[in-house]
């Protein structure tokens, strides 16, 4: 990769656009996550406060500063717990 495009990477320009993008991208994952879970009967999402599009509730600054630089990253992972899913609901599509 030529350093010219390199650095492209981490122009004003291009913060100002991948920043908003990726914030939007990461939490609307993670609150799927939660939303999923909540809707087979855990609440565990939701009483931590994690059922929400606040980005500062999702995004962990290591994770984005990874994909920033490499292209590959992570936030903060929605808790979970399977053994409070409601056994009447279908997990079938």
């Amino acid at each position: 990769m030529p350093l010219t495009n390199l650095l492209d990477r981490f122009s004003v320009s291009n913060l100002l656009v991948r920043l908003p993008a990726l914030l939007l991208a990461l939490t609307l994952h993670e609150l799927g996550h939660g939303l999923a879970a909540y809707k087979l009967g855990d609440p565990t999402a939701k009483q931590q406060g994690r059922l929400t599009l606040n980005p500062l509730k999702h995004i962990d600054p290591l994770g984005l500063l990874v994909l920033w630089l490499a292209g590959f990253g992570w936030a903060k992972p929605v808790p979970v717990n399977p053994a409070r899913f409601d056994r009447k609901r279908s997990m079938r599509a």
